[in-house]
């Protein structure tokens, strides 16, 4: 009879059975040694071989299994309790295991169940690890592209794959989305994790996640693609270094998205000009019936993608990688799949695993343009930093400002350490600032080396797109890093020719779509900003107007108030 089968219905009773199934057990635990052999190799299992050695000497050597165990338990307790997490809740009998020493029956027969689930779930096995986590390189990819390309469950998937979301988490998702006759959408609220987001199935806010690969620490930001929330899309593209563009291969989709009014060209150009370099399109929803892997739509998409990627700014040799996967089925993603046998390059962690290093100074001045800020047992500030490095109780300065803070507190990526780096997503807990006196664009800067504040600046322009003519006088909404300010062009000094560069002798009365000038800008409040020369992150802008992206730009000069 199967030892299994005779789970007892609770731990008193277990005890005074332990004589008549010691039998059982011991053929149980033969066969359990046997079993555990595979596992020894298996990266995922690593954890668990030392417990369950020691388990078996525990059952032969009974002096010496308290002291093993205790050293068991302390050395791997926070994997433990998730480990545990995942058999207690389907097996009745497998209750409180790690309290009781692991040493008595019940624990064998939990055994066996533990080791199958082990092998469908790659659990969350990087929490472990994190407190070494900022060791590895730090990198923030934005996921950018048309309104329902699939971003979100292609974040989803990424972090099922790499075990940063569990399996039962996803069923539940997935039951959930089942209810709402949605159950394509389970693997995307992952990321979209409020109600409001998921009953439309459309990101609003920026989503983050994070996950890790064998050399790099990945931060996820998931982009919006409606076109309302752009400017939201923005936010998250500019603290990123690299941006994943997906597009989707289904028949007519793609095409809407790159469109006139598709939102595919426009995140494309507003990731360069947020000062993304290295840019990956993921042509997604390759499994769909439409398309069914076929290498002629892939083909294709990348040959209309190509040359208005170019038109941005990227390299197609260096800058760009095309890559098919399916992001509901997850093929392609971490390993290749036979029904893809044309596409020859690496899958997509892989390939984001194996990109070249970022040259980062840790350093320059401190720069830290916040995202965003909340109340919460004193004043958190979300941002990346851009440059410099911040430490536990530091003093820093709060522009345009002048507030003093202290940093009591910092997370990178919800993971406590005593300092950071640039690149690295940081929540800052501060002292000395009240929540109320910060807003998203501020910019937290050593005390040593400020950043410049002002209103008026002189800058060089790309009209991308606009009906009319722009005059001086025109108004339109700067977004500058992480900041958003009403703007006005008070001046338009001259015209620079695109193909040499020269700049026009006479003034020009107005400039029209396609045409880069230079120009005098105004804002309405003071803001935080560097010219492109000395500090490009806090240098490059887009001018929006009427939900359009009208033109970019980078800042050349600082001009000195006039009182």
């Amino acid at each position: 009879m199967d030892p299994r089968d005779t789970a007892p219905d609770s731990w008193e009773q277990e005890d005074d059975v332990e004589a008549t199934i010691d039998g059982q057990l011991d053929s149980a635990f033969t066969a359990l040694n046997v079993n555990a052999k595979p596992f020894v190799p298996n990266v995922n299992a690593a954890e668990f071989v030392p417990v369950f050695a020691t388990k078996a000497l525990s059952e032969n050597l009974d002096s010496v299994a308290p002291l093993e165990n205790g050293d068991a338990e302390m050395t791997t307790e926070e994997p433990w309790d998730q480990k545990e997490a995942e058999p207690n809740e389907e097996e009745p009998g497998g209750g409180s295991c790690g309290d009781r020493g692991l040493s008595g029956p019940a624990t064998e027969e939990a055994a066996p169940e533990v080791m199958e689930e082990e092998e469908e779930t790659p659990a969350p096995k990087v929490p472990p690890t994190q407190p070494d986590a900022p060791k590895k390189e730090h990198i923030n990819v934005v996921f950018i592209g048309h309104v329902d390309a699939g971003k979100s469950t292609i974040g989803g998937q990424i972090m099922y794959l790499t075990g940063m979301v569990d399996k039962r988490t996803l069923e539940k998702y997935e039951r959930e989305a089942k209810e709402k006759s949605r159950e394509t959408w389970y693997l995307s609220w992952a990321l979209d994790t409020n109600q409001e987001e998921r009953d439309k199935g459309k990101t609003v806010e920026v989503g983050r996640a994070y996950f890790e690969t064998d050399k790099k620490h990945f931060t996820i930001l998931d982009a919006p693609g409606h076109k309302c929330f752009v400017p939201n899309m923005i936010g998250g593209a500019s603290q990123a270094d690299l941006a994943v563009l997906v597009i989707s291969a289904r028949k007519g989709e793609f095409e809407t998205g790159f469109e006139k009014g598709g939102q595919t060209r426009e995140h494309a150009m507003l990731a360069k000009t947020a000062g993304v370099k290295h840019l990956i399109v993921l042509v997604n929803k390759m499994d769909d019936p439409t398309v069914n892997w076929s290498l002629e739509r892939y083909e294709e998409c990348k040959e209309k993608l190509v040359p208005f990627l170019k038109k941005v700014g990227f390299n197609p040799k260096k800058d760009i990688h095309f890559m098919p996967c399916s992001g509901l089925t997850g093929a392609n993603l971490k390993e290749p799949t036979d029904m893809c046998s044309w596409y020859t390059g690496l899958p997509f962690i892989p390939h984001l695993d194996n990109l070249p290093h970022l040259n980062r100074s840790s350093d320059g001045p401190v720069r830290l343009p916040i995202v965003d800020k909340y109340k919460d047992m004193g004043t958190v500030i979300l941002g990346k930093l851009e440059s410099g490095s911040i430490s536990k109780a530091q003093q820093l300065v709060m522009m345009p400002n002048r507030h003093v803070v202290e940093v009591l507190s910092l997370l990178s990526d919800d993971v406590e350490t005593d300092d950071a780096s640039p690149g690295e997503n940081l929540k800052l807990r501060l002292k000395g600032i009240e929540e109320e006196e910060i807003l998203p664009g501020f910019i937290l800067c050593n005390a040593e080396n400020l950043c410049h504040t002002g209103r008026t600046f002189d800058a060089q322009i790309v009209i991308i797109e606009h009906k009319s003519i722009i005059c001086p006088g025109y108004n339109a909404v700067l977004h500058i890093h992480t900041c958003i300010e009403e703007v006005q062009i008070t001046a338009i000094i001259c015209l620079v020719d695109k193909k040499t560069g020269d700049k026009s002798k006479t003034r020009p009365r107005f400039v029209k779509q396609d045409q880069v000038c230079i120009a005098r800008l105004r804002t309405a409040g003071t803001i935080c900003l560097e010219t492109f020369k000395d500090f490009p992150q806090m240098g490059r802008f887009t001018l929006r107007d009427e939900g359009k992206t009208i033109a970019i730009g980078k800042v050349l000069k600082l001009v000195a108030e006039r009182d």
